[in-house]
């Protein structure tokens, strides 16, 4: 592996993190992923639609490169967490395409600004952030938001890990699961040591 520049490395870790979204939606049926599966209502598409307006604000309007896209989420009359989920008039192709050209959208931001350039978070006092600073944050929001989409999917049809076929998840051990409970029990002192 050669060595890269920092932001480089900083662009491929988000990236990275990108396509783990868009994989989780792959192969999922209309309803499965849109429906909540959390009692706050998290839901695969709904984390896209979200992690681009994110990408729109923090890449975009806060450095003066405005995202030819939908309204954020955080401005006008938008009701509470409008970003977090679909629309029956939101098509899914047309959220992963505007996903696809946040990112774009960013990624030439990345390219086109030095890691130290500042840039004004709108609304409010207008919070100065480094591309440093929104890069490692978008890194760690996206990253967020993937293991949010893997526990969902696991919900929907047991699929689970970072990629497809991916080798970052151990076989499926059917014992591992009640292994973990009855140790949870056991924590717990729900029940002595002789208990099945």
């Amino acid at each position: 592996m050669s060595a890269t520049e920092p932001k480089e490395d900083l662009r491929r870790c988000l990236q990275d993190a990108r396509e783990v979204m868009l994989w989780k939606l792959e192969g999922v049926s209309e309803y499965d992923v849109r429906r909540p599966l959390t009692p706050t209502g998290t839901n695969l598409l709904g984390l896209v639609k979200h992690l681009t307006g994110a990408e729109a604000l923090y890449f975009g309007a806060t450095f003066g490169r405005p995202f030819d896209g939908p309204a954020l989420w955080i401005a006008g009359d938008a009701e509470p967490d409008a970003d977090l989920w679909a629309r029956p008039e939101e098509p899914r192709a047309r959220i992963v395409a505007g996903y696809r050209r946040a990112w774009a959208h960013a990624d030439a931001t990345i390219e086109a600004l030095p890691l130290d350039a500042v840039g004004r978070l709108p609304g409010g006092p207008g919070v100065e952030l480094t591309l440093h600073r929104v890069l490692t944050h978008m890194i760690g929001e996206t990253h967020r938001h993937a293991g949010h989409a893997d526990i969902v999917r696991e919900l929907i049809d047991g699929t689970a890990g970072q990629r497809a076929g991916g080798g970052n998840v151990a076989p499926h051990d059917p014992g591992h699961v009640a292994r973990v409970e009855r140790a949870a029990k056991e924590a717990a002192g729900l029940y002595g040591g002789d208990a099945p």
